[in-house]
């Protein structure tokens, strides 16, 4: 009779994130997930057809419980919201910050990362566009992509939510107050 292992997927996304975060890309297989977890290499492969699987797996798992935390944020307060967004992508950052600074995963990942850069940035605008909405000088949803694009790009590079905030507020209000201003010129 076969073994019946419960979660075989869930132990292969754990180990497999375990192993990148101690040994580095290079370094984490699936022969050594498969080992790790004591599971034939083959078995690793019915989940999951490569090693960039596996970890693109675990990570958009990990960004899907970023997005629920965003999505639970009233926009009312739009400090708040932007902070919420902020705090998302710092702390995906955060955790995978090994994994971004590894050469080897670089090599291999770089062919993809304009896709997954605009893939992100869409996502954080929608989040953004509500705030956005009565824009006056630019569209609603150039702004939010605007906007979106600083707060990807500002937050992994690390500046503090405290400096940035008040740009991004001042960059949403001025947009919204834009056309009285170029009347009064």
């Amino acid at each position: 009779m076969p073994k019946i292992i419960e979660n075989v997927r869930e132990q292969l996304l754990a180990e497999a994130k375990k192993q990148i975060a101690e040994r580095g890309y290079a370094n984490t297989t699936i022969r050594s997930v498969a080992g790790e977890c004591g599971l034939a290499v083959g078995t690793v492969y019915n989940y999951f057809k490569s090693k960039e699987m596996l970890i693109a797996s675990f990570m958009a798992e990990d960004w899907l419980e970023c997005i629920k935390d965003i999505k639970n944020t009233p926009t009312d307060d739009p400090t708040a919201y932007l902070h919420s967004i902020y705090y998302a992508l710092r702390s995906f950052e955060e955790r995978y910050s090994t994994l971004f600074s590894d050469a080897d995963a670089k090599k291999v990942f770089s062919s993809v990362f304009s896709q997954r850069h605009k893939q992100l940035r869409d996502q954080i605008a929608a989040f953004v566009l509500p705030l956005c909405q009565d824009a006056a000088e630019a569209s609603p949803e150039f702004l939010s992509q605007f906007v979106a694009e600083s707060l990807l790009t500002w937050t992994v590079t690390g500046v503090p939510f405290e400096e940035l905030c008040p740009l991004l507020l001042k960059t949403i209000k001025n947009n919204k107050e834009g056309v009285s201003q170029h009347e009064q010129l």
